[in-house]
């Protein structure tokens, strides 16, 4: 008879568990913070519980991490795992260090069906949702083979759309945020979407205190349909609305993620219209430029074209930053990921 994997199990979830086996709740709330906390997957190691409760969740239950399929490590340091989840399908997680804290950006689903015109996981189609352990496991594995302070910050901006996981999401942001869980700060959280408008609403109503980002690309609905063609089903004033909803709920701003692509969106035009649909949007702007995608034809701008963007947006738009993409050569920067091996 195979066990039952407790990875990705909330505390509610092992605290039923427990009612089920005719035990007190209150064991959930020791055999979350074992596994999720302490790192102790070994159940007979679990001192505050009695030998014959081990033995049974020994018999019935197991804490069964990601299988690695490649590890590879960039120039700049950046590194890529490639996991095999228990049907075959490939997901990837990327590490990227930086001087004041290290990110870990995680996937939320095998392949994407949203098919953004500059996205290699798009290229892939829709395979399938992760569950919560196949997200937590993510964070897991790193922690588990680097240690508890491999990475300060996590990122839902790998393969997949977030919001069109959501209740896997928030059960994932949950057990990460949970003192007894994980114990990382709900501010060093980011979950980004492409705009999935009830899911912004929603979750600005869930209580959830995860940083929001949006990944925007382009400040017109021509331009943005072309690079994110759900844009058409979610307009973008429409957009601005329920990211309006999440800032006044929440009293939190939105961080927008914004890719230049040479020649489509990275004018002086394209600058002014930014600020002016941001204006009044308590938001941070991350302004990034393109990755190359085999056969996708989008390619960077200058230097000098990005200074002279970002000049022009800001101060118009409250706060802006450029980021440097991380991982290029291994595939690993933003809309690079295919899950593919080498």
């Amino acid at each position: 008879m195979s066990k039952q994997n407790l990875l990705g199990y909330t505390r509610g979830q092992m605290e039923d568990i427990f009612v089920s086996l005719g035990e007190k709740a209150y064991h959930g709330k020791q055999l979350f913070k074992w596994l999720y906390n302490n790192q102790q997957y070994d159940f007979q190691l679990m001192s505050d519980m009695s030998k014959e409760l081990r033995n049974r969740l020994d018999n019935e239950f197991e804490f069964r991490p990601l299988e690695l399929r490649q590890e590879v490590k960039s120039t700049d340091g950046t590194e890529k795992y490639l996991f095999a989840l228990d049907d075959g399908h490939p997901i990837e997680t990327v590490l990227i260090p930086e001087a004041e804290r290290s990110t870990l950006c995680i996937s939320s689903q095998a392949g994407c069906a949203l098919a953004c015109s500059f996205c290699a996981t798009g290229k892939m189609g829709f395979v399938r949702n992760l569950t919560v352990g196949e997200m937590i496991g993510q964070l897991m594995y790193v922690r588990d083979r680097r240690g508890s302070d491999s990475f300060t910050n996590v990122v839902f901006m790998g393969m997949g759309e977030p919001f069109n996981n959501y209740d896997n999401t928030l059960n994932a942001l949950d057990i990460m945020c949970d003192h007894s869980g994980l114990g990382i700060a709900a501010r060093r959280v980011t979950v980004s979407t492409v705009g999935i408008i009830p899911k912004i609403r929603k979750y600005a109503e869930s209580g959830q205190k995860a940083n929001l980002a949006l990944s925007l690309h382009a400040a017109t609905q021509e331009k943005r349909e072309r690079l994110v063609p759900v844009a058409k089903k979610y307009p973008l004033d429409e957009l601005i609305d329920a990211l309006c909803y999440y800032t006044g709920i929440t009293k939190r701003r939105v961080m927008i993620e914004y890719i230049l692509f040479a020649g489509i969106n990275d004018s002086k035009d394209d600058a002014l219209a930014l600020a002016r649909l941001l204006q009044g949007l308590p938001c941070k702007i991350n302004v990034l430029t393109c990755n190359p995608v085999a056969g996708l034809g989008f390619d960077a701008p200058s230097d000098e074209i990005v200074d002279t963007f970002v000049n022009i947006l800001y101060p118009r738009a409250p706060a802006v930053t450029v980021r440097k993409s991380r991982g290029q050569d291994i595939d690993a920067a933003c809309g690079q990921l295919a899950a593919k091996a080498d």
